[in-house]
């Protein structure tokens, strides 16, 4: 009972990488467009892009936090314990550029579009490293368990989570990418299709040149998530870079659709690989997740919590997603003034 419950959390970890992690990217390429001339068109695509998901794709996160807490609470409570500083700067990033972005899209002044533009760019880089900076103190040993805090600073900021953190900026940089090359070409913006498309095929390489450093750090300071990577996750590992090859092919080929389905394969076998290396551990070496299972009664009532989850909520994820990318949905925003219009004074 408890494996499935462990396999039903690493699927929407998963999920939250594809769907959320690619919004968060897109507020990289936002932060890397340039100034409001040079930066109009494709920040026009990337608002277009994720404007009518984005609050959507934080349910996972929630799912994330609730499957935790109640099938495996001590593995919850240890995470807590020492990743506060981490998750609540994750927390504040997220209400910070979900508020900034809503309220770009409403004011009508490019002195206030520029403020939350920044809020929303500057949190979408925040939050993807603080997640990654979690995950690598989780593989290399940094929470104990036990009701014990780890170090709140040297538990995220050391090398192993600096190097994931970094590698999961990239990685939700590159989906992103990847994604606005497709939404472009389906709004027949040919410039923006080009523009996209070559920062997809950069960002893959940084990809994995990064992936290849984060390895190394690994080896060193993770050597039980390392040697889980080689064993039980290496063919998750090899699914994933053969994927993300085949995405890079496609993608100097400029064949967008095949790019998007293989990139989302290889986000997502990173994250299989992961729950694979750390298996049976929720917290490496130190908590096993036989050990940190709530009851069988608990966990039953959880499961059937999640089916009944699944039949409501994912409908509606695919006729919401249907319909953003038929462009079905109504744009929001507010008309473009000028600072020196009198009326916008």
């Amino acid at each position: 009972m408890s494996t499935t419950i462990a396999v039903v959390l690493l699927l929407a970890l998963a999920a939250y990488a594809v769907f959320g992690g690619a919004d968060f990217g897109a507020g990289f390429w936002d932060l890397t467009a340039g100034g409001p001339e040079q930066g109009a068109a494709p920040r026009a695509v990337i608002d277009r892009s994720i404007g009518a998901v984005w609050e959507a794709n934080h349910v996972w996160l929630i799912f994330i936090f609730v499957v935790t807490w109640s099938a495996f609470s001590p593995a919850y409570a240890a995470i807590m314990l020492t990743m506060y500083v981490p998750l609540t700067l994750a927390a504040l990033g997220i209400v910070l550029r979900g508020s900034s972005f809503a309220f770009r899209k409403s004011v009508a002044t490019l002195r206030y579009r520029r403020i939350f533009g920044g809020g929303f760019a500057l949190s979408s880089v925040l939050v993807p490293f603080c997640m990654g900076a979690i995950a690598g103190g989780i593989a290399s040993g940094q929470v104990p368990a036990g009701g014990k805090a780890g170090d709140p600073v040297d538990s995220w900021l050391n090398l192993a989570s600096i190097v994931t953190g970094v590698f999961a900026v990239v990685v939700a940089a590159y989906l992103a990418s990847v994604y606005l090359v497709r939404d472009a070409r389906s709004a027949g913006d040919t410039a923006m299709v080009e523009y996209f498309r070559r920062r997809a095929v950069v960002t893959a390489v940084v990809a994995a040149v990064v992936a290849g450093v984060d390895l190394i750090v690994l080896n060193s300071k993770a050597s039980y998530v390392f040697d889980g990577l080689m064993s039980r996750g290496l063919a998750l590992v090899i699914l994933s870079v053969l994927c993300g090859f085949g995405a890079l092919v496609l993608l100097v080929r400029n064949a967008a659709r095949g790019a998007r389905v293989l990139a989302i394969l290889a986000v997502a076998s990173i994250i299989g690989s992961w729950g694979a290396a750390q298996w049976p551990y929720l917290l490496p070496e130190s908590l096993k997740v036989s050990e940190a299972a709530a009851p069988d009664g608990t966990l039953t009532a959880l499961l059937v919590a999640v089916g009944v989850a699944l039949v409501l909520v994912v409908p509606g994820f695919v006729l919401l997603y249907l319909l953003h990318e038929r462009q079905l949905l109504p744009e929001e925003g507010a008309e473009d003034v000028s600072d020196r219009s009198p009326a916008a004074r």
